[in-house]
């Protein structure tokens, strides 16, 4: 049974079927329009675009930087031939994808041909989900980027019209999704958007083609017509069929491979053809009619609701004229698990809603504590032209922090270069939407948070004048995550006016109103900022602000009826600096939301924000200027921030000490060139060390190490490799102890060694074997699998060059991109050997093998030694195998919920895991083998320390990275250590005499560091740095 299309007809009853039905509608499609950030073609008939690509199109065998963008429902991967060589002929003389080719025309207004580039997750998350439900038996793809080209309302140029003065208009989209070694087409028709099937060429009518042809291909002395592939035929019915037939398990969408690297046969189609049942709408066919064209407008295709489980729902109403969906239909007793853990779930004679319980606020669905500080997390993409210069973004971090309780928010943004970052800086709203969401509430009002919950979508347009640069700003806001952390896409598309570096600019205090309707919200406003540019005078300047806000909310139980019509958001003390050396865009910012008529503000500390409770506290308005602090939902205490007894006490430490404050106490230390004298308390000058000033009497820095011990003494200690008493250090030598494989030569060095295998021989000298095997790069060369449409690579790798000994050549390259770089003898990239497409580096020939990379002291970790690091509310570890991380068994050691942990280190004796947490701060442990957290100290000093977003194996001899390994969830990580099944040998210094130390001696890998416990004050300790 066909998919009809779904409508409403105007009758005294009316009875909606509504199915889970495999049919594509225009809702279904990809985004498009002005909302998604889209480019227009130029209106008229024969029109064409030249679109430069981020990354190249692969089709049939060749690989494309650019693409042609035409009005008459193709793309081409060179200029389009005049029309008339074309129309109604398939396949043409040039590379063309048709997704639906006829003479088309947009010049009235109406019909518009959307386009665009992207790459943000839930684009490439869409086509992946097209791709591999097509291609089933395949691996599964991730694609990199997309181009998504949309025909919409497009009628003919001759003006066919049905008889009674509409005019025929079909509507069908284009999206061309890719990897580095495959490329796609994914065409979508939705029945209603086929109004008719052909058009005219050369004064005759003819039929509309979709398919694919590589145009003409050059021969030896004349050219003739290369491989095509037609999806539809000579017959109108073919191109009627589109819509109703797939390839992809989905009524109306058609996928194809189109082109592989490096090995290409033919156009590939979808391999899934079966559809199941569908039940049939009733009440469709209603014609959808067009307003007449104004100038400036650009039809949007928003983005509706569509219920996972949806009910037949009977409506009694004759004057029906609205769009009606149903939302939340069923009860509490089948659904609560949908509300949050923190919410009540409330039946309603039209469904349920959830509800927040007390001392947390949002939608229900997802609810957080009131007065606990948020985060949130995510990435940015898209292309912004400085002037005439694109800059682009590519998953560049986005964090944000905010201090619920006095509505201050934090954002940084980081990998920001010089070129743009200081024209970023006005655009502090670019974070200033967590501001909204967790404003400062006035009385009687509502933050963003407490209204829509953490899922919504922000479209803004900025205006900046007087030069009217325009940039577009889409954040999908997608909920709260695993880390409690509000996860947020955002994309960038347009251009900003030029700030020079060096310039600062500060943007003044302004006041934005929020309408507020059901699943809508729209403000504007406008902003000045000042530009002051280094011996200038300062320059303001000013930009317009649109912006709207989409959500989905609980329809039953008049959820509105709380929330005022409109809100004023008043943004003060904002601070905004683009950090050169760290290449980072911060903004920061107090957001307060009220009564749009202004009037006196209330003076209660609560909604003033000067209450002094702490940051994980809600504060309690009284009568007056009378409050109280509550510890949110998770914390214990008093509610009031501590005392700082630094700032109460200024020469608490006296001279030449500095003074640190903690949660409940103070830590005085003496400044650099100064530690603690006898008494524990007064910083004297800090004695002659002789390792420093060479007046030891150790070997030379070569053979031996020189470790201060306080005073004026030292140890001296022979390096690896040598023996001695650190005065006099000798060589050992390695040969004599049988290091190497006994059908291998040993050479000598000093402090190392190196092995030769013996000629007749292969191996690296430690294993040794007559038989020639497979190098790695023979067995990397030779690892292409093969799938079911002929041999190809695997995804995202490149196929590796080896000579005739079976060596990896000094340059490689990757010929789909066209980039070449060299590389060492382990097929490692040299980092800054890199070049652009059409350029050869100069790579060195690789030297004769003459031992292995790493020292020859340096053994194997011992079975059963993994990685910790941590990465938010978790500790995760990979297993090791030698120095090889297993990454495919990597997983959770331990979960710790409601924390932020930055710092992990690992006890081999006890085997216990600890960690730093900021949340609190605190330290903590656990077993490795499991059980409970048991805090250590419960207020601690942790600064932040160093993170990435990755683990990486590095040779430290060779200088290169060795591997690298991607956690699936792409947060900061943060500290690493390795978790040793057997703890390592070594030397401990505070074994003999307690070190030197007066109090308490800490081992190092390489000396001791001596500490004084917290009360040291009048007990006679010094404390030394690590040596």
């Amino acid at each position: 049974m066909s998919c009809k299309a779904r409508g409403w007809l105007l009758c005294a009853s009316i009875i909606v079927f509504v199915a889970i039905v495999q049919c594509v509608k225009r809702e279904d499609f990809f985004p498009f329009g002005q909302s998604a950030g889209d480019q227009v073609l130029e209106p008229g008939t024969d029109k064409t675009h030249r679109v430069e690509l981020d990354k190249p199109i692969l089709f049939y065998d060749g690989s494309f930087d650019s693409i042609f963008i035409n009005t008459n429902g193709f793309v081409a991967t060179a200029e389009p031939t005049s029309e008339s060589t074309y129309l109604g002929k398939m396949p043409a003389s040039f590379g063309m994808i048709a997704a639906l080719q006829g003479d088309l025309d947009s010049s009235d207004g109406v019909g518009k041909v959307f386009y665009r580039q992207d790459s943000s997750r839930s684009i490439l998350r869409q086509s992946a989900e097209h791709i591999n439900r097509a291609f089933p038996e395949d691996d599964e793809v991730s694609p990199t980027q997309a181009l998504v080209v949309t025909w919409v309302d497009m009628a003919t140029q001759e003006q066919y019209s049905r008889g009674d003065g509409i005019k025929k208009r079909n509507t069908f989209q284009l999206v061309i999704a890719s990897l580095e070694t495959t490329s796609y087409a994914i065409m979508l028709y939705a029945r209603d958007g086929l109004q008719f099937t052909s058009t005219l060429a050369n004064d005759q009518a003819a039929v509309m083609h979709a398919g694919f042809s590589k145009g003409l291909v050059r021969g030896f002395l004349f050219s003739s017509q290369g491989p095509y592939y037609r999806i539809t035929g000579d017959e109108e019915e073919s191109v009627r069929a589109l819509p109703e037939e797939t390839n992809a398990g989905m009524r109306g969408v058609h996928v194809f491979e189109i082109g592989t690297f490096p090995y290409f046969t033919n156009v590939a189609p979808g391999e899934v053809t079966e559809l199941p049942t569908e039940v049939e709408d009733r009440g469709a066919g209603q014609q959808l009619e067009y307003p007449p064209y104004e100038e400036g407008q650009i039809p949007i295709n928003p983005v509706r609701y569509q219920p996972e489980n949806p009910e037949v729902v009977v409506i009694d109403d004759g004057d029906i004229n609205v769009d009606v969906f149903s939302y939340n239909i069923g009860t509490c007793a089948n659904n609560r698990d949908k509300c949050s853990q923190f919410a009540d779930c409330r039946d309603y004679s039209g469904g349920y809603c959830c509800h927040c319980r007390p001392g947390f606020y949002g939608n229900g669905i997802q609810c957080v504590a009131e007065g606990k500080p948020q985060r949130m997390n995510g990435k940015m993409n898209g292309k912004v032209y400085v002037g005439n210069s694109p800059v682009q973004f590519n998953n560049n971090d986005l964090h944000s922090y905010v201090v619920v309780n006095d509505g201050r928010s934090y954002v940084a943004i980081s990998d920001i270069p010089q070129s743009i970052g200081p024209s970023l800086q006005p655009l502090s709203a670019l974070g200033g939407v967590i501001g909204w969401a967790f404003a400062l509430e006035q009385p009687g009002f509502m933050n963003g948070f407490g209204l829509v919950g953490g899922v919504f979508t922000r479209q803004a347009e900025v205006t900046f004048l007087p030069g009217n640069e325009r940039l577009s700003i889409r954040q999908e806001f997608k909920g709260i995550d695993e880390h409690d952390h509000l996860e947020v896409s955002t994309h960038l598309d347009g251009r900003i006016p030029e700030i020079p570096t060096g310039s600062t600019v500060q943007v003044e205090p302004y006041s934005e109103i929020y309408q507020y309707s059901n699943n809508l919200i729209t403000s504007s406003s406008t902003r000045d900022y000042k530009v002051t540019r280094p011996g200038e005078a300062a320059e303001t300047r000013t930009y317009q602000w649109r912006q709207t806000i989409t959500f989905q909310s609980c329809q039953n139980g008049d959820p509105m009826k709380d929330v005022k019509p409109s809100q004023m958001l008043r943004v003060e003390q904002i601070f905004v600096m683009y950090d050169v050396n760290n290449e980072l865009t911060r903004f920061a910012m107090t957001n307060k939301i009220g009564d749009v008529n202004g009037g006196e503000p209330e003076e209660n500390p609560c909604f003033t924000g000067r209450h002094g409770c702490d940051n994980n506290a809600v504060c309690r308005p009284g009568a007056g200027k009378e409050f109280t602090c509550e510890c949110a939902a998770g914390f214990k205490g008093s509610g009031r921030l501590y005392i700082d007894e630094c700032v109460e006490t200024p020469l608490i430490c006296g001279a030449h000490a500095i003074c640190n404050n903690q949660p409940g106490t103070f830590r005085c230390e003496c400044v650099d060139g100064y530690q603690f004298a006898s008494d524990g308390r007064t910083c004297a000058d800090r004695p002659v060390n002789p390792c420093e000033d060479g007046s030891h009497t150790c070997d030379i820095s070569e053979r031996a190490q020189c470790t201060y011990t306080g005073g004026s003494a030292f140890v001296c200690s022979c390096l690896e490799g040598f023996v001695g008493d650190g005065s006099i250090c000798q060589d050992v030598d390695e040969c004599q102890l049988g290091r190497c494989h006994p059908d291998a030569g040993c050479y000598n060095s000093q402090g190392s060694f190196t092995c030769e295998c013996n000629p007749g021989y292969y191996g690296d000298g430690f294993q040794c074997s007559p038989e020639r095997q497979k190098t790695p790069c023979e067995q990397h060369r030779d690892s292409l699998h093969f799938g079911p449409r002929g041999p190809r690579p695997p995804v995202g790798q490149y196929i590796p060059t080896c000579d005739q000994n079976g060596a990896y050549t000094p340059m490689q390259c990757h010929h789909s991109i066209g980039e070449c770089w060299c590389v060492d003898q382990a097929g490692r990239e040299i980092p800054g050997t890199r070049t652009e497409p059409g350029d050869r580096p100069t790579c060195n020939d690789h030297g004769k093998p003459v031992g292995p990379t790493p020292r020859p002291d340096v053994h194997p970790l011992p079975p059963g030694t993994y990685l910790l690091y941590a990465q938010s509310g978790r500790i995760e570890h990979i297993p090791l195998e030698g120095y090889d991380m297993k990454k495919d068994e990597a997983k959770t050691l331990l979960h710790l919920p409601e924390k932020v942990v930055i710092g992990v280190a690992y006890d081999c004796v006890d085997k216990m895991v600890y960690w730093t947490e900021i949340t609190s701060p605190s330290i903590s442990k656990a077993s490795i083998h499991g059980g409970e957290p048991t805090p250590v100290i419960r207020s601690a000093i942790i600064t932040d320390p160093p993170n990435g977003d990755a683990v990486v194996a590095v040779d430290r001899y060779a200088g290169t990275e060795s591997d690298e390994f991607q956690p699936q969830k792409r947060t900061k990580l943060y500290g690493l250590a390795a978790a040793y099944s057997q703890c390592p040998q070594g030397q401990n210094y505070c074994d003999v005499n307690n070190g030197g130390c007066t109090h308490l001696c800490l081992a190092t890998p390489i000396g001791r560091s001596c500490k004084c416990p917290d009360n040291a004050v009048g007990v006679g300790c010094i404390e030394r740095d690590g040596y």
